[in-house]
């Protein structure tokens, strides 16, 4: 039971960390920098958040699959 468990967690890592971190992280960033370029009032916070989103995707996405992965792993042994 645990076996099975452990490679759901690493399935779900997978699809966790490219979710994270394509989709939320790299192309929301993007999503926002644009909405902030082309609203009326640009604030410059919001495109910051906007960049740090993008420039860290990468990190945020390996960091969340491997949250679950070592999880699987550790119950797999």
């Amino acid at each position: 039971m645990k076996s099975i468990l452990g490679i759901i967690l690493i399935i779900l890592g997978i699809f966790a960390g490219v979710y994270v971190g394509l989709w939320w992280a790299f192309i929301g960033g993007i999503i926002v920098v644009i909405q902030e370029i082309r609203a009326e009032e640009l604030v410059a916070m919001n495109i910051a958040l906007g960049i740090i989103r993008i420039i860290f995707a990468s990190f945020l996405g390996t960091i969340t699959a491997m949250f679950f992965i070592v999880t699987g792993i550790t119950l797999i042994k």
